[in-house]
């Protein structure tokens, strides 16, 4: 045979590991003649050691008549916390028998730089198996995700409709620290409910809109990266989502406290202080979050972050209504993108 019936995926794409489970027992059941039995275990510490005489006894012992056992492993980590739970999986890894096949599924935290159990995929690749990643898409490599799915499954999509499905579902948050492993498979499941409600024709940017739930959590932040890091156009393209759906004193204050941290980073990275002190000065736990906001203030200058942070008063001033401040509402939506116009490119002012 000469696919291995040995593999350890990892990473934060749930949907893609699926897939990969799919395709390796399509490859097996093709090579072998018979289709294998998949068999799931979600590890438990309470009975650990039952469970772990399930696995030996599902994959050590040779197939007779038929397939054998696909045996798909997840929360590998509640087997392996004792030095004995971890010999005994690495004893499954070395006495797999011939015709059944052993998958350990590890799903990480987004940004994760490898494996949980390194060991466990260090003896996979010894025994002759495969080690694979299944990153979820970052920032536009969701909507490539989706206009490559919608081709492979035939749906037709409208220009534009691809983005804007992966915006609404958060897709172009770049920070580390968000999680997404169901990410492309809600993404899936959407392409299949608009297909359903638009087939044959293809699938506009008005259907996203009007079918798919924004996640608006993920677009907030992804309208203050955007604004940290100076990318003018992408927080145009989001504030303009956002102010459809958010309470514009909850703008203001994302955007308060963004430009708040940046000037208080860019002042403590003057003076040269390091880093740690920087994050334990200002409360920070995540070694991302400080070194996401250290990189975006040297994008600033301190005299531009005053300015941002003196509009974003005038802002302020609107949305309450303060005396000479009687704007309507489109009025203040307008001011909104004024404001990203005025302060987020780096170089000049907005032209008429």
């Amino acid at each position: 045979m000469t696919t291995s019936p040995l593999a350890y995926f990892w990473g934060d794409d749930d949907f893609a590991m699926g897939r990969h489970v799919a395709r390796l027992a399509t490859d097996l059941a093709t090579e072998g003649g018979e289709p294998l039995e998949r068999w799931d275990l979600r590890g438990q510490r309470n009975g650990y050691e039952a469970l772990l005489g399930q696995l030996r006894e599902r994959t050590a012992t040779p197939v007779m008549f038929g397939g054998g056992t696909l045996a798909v492993v997840t929360n590998v980590g509640a087997l392996t916390f004792s030095n004995e739970g971890r010999d005994a999986v690495l004893g499954v890894i070395g006495t797999l028998a011939p015709g059944n096949a052993l998958v350990i599924l590890d799903i990480t935290k987004s940004g994760a730089r490898g494996p949980t159990k390194v060991g466990l995929a260090t003896a996979v690749t010894k025994a002759g198996g495969v080690v694979r990643e299944c990153p979820s898409p970052r920032a536009d490599g969701l909507a490539g995700w989706v206009t490559r799915e919608a081709h492979d499954r035939g749906i037709a999509l409208a220009p534009g409709a691809a983005k804007e499905l992966a915006t609404r579902l958060g897709g172009f948050v770049e920070q580390k620290d968000i999680e997404r492993p169901f990410l492309t498979r809600t993404a899936s499941s959407e392409l299949d409910k608009l297909a359903l409600y638009r087939a044959p024709e293809p699938i506009t940017v008005d259907d996203v809109r009007a079918l798919v739930a924004e996640a608006v959590p993920g677009t907030i932040w992804g309208f203050v990266d955007a604004v940290g890091e100076r990318r003018s156009p992408q927080a145009v393209g989001l504030l303009d989502d956002l102010i459809e759906t958010t309470p514009e004193p909850v703008l203001l204050v994302m955007l308060h406290r963004r430009m708040r941290d940046l000037i208080e980073i860019g002042d403590r990275l003057g003076m040269r202080e390091p880093l740690p002190a920087v994050a334990k000065a200002m409360g920070m736990k995540s070694e991302y979050r400080v070194r996401m906001l250290a990189a975006q203030a040297r994008n600033w200058t301190a005299e531009e972050l005053t300015d941002a942070l003196q509009g974003l008063l005038d802002l302020d001033a609107m949305v309450k209504h303060a005396p000479g401040s009687n704007a309507d509402e489109s009025q203040r939506r307008l001011a909104f993108t004024l404001w990203v116009m005025d302060h987020v490119p780096r170089r000049g002012r907005r032209t008429a």
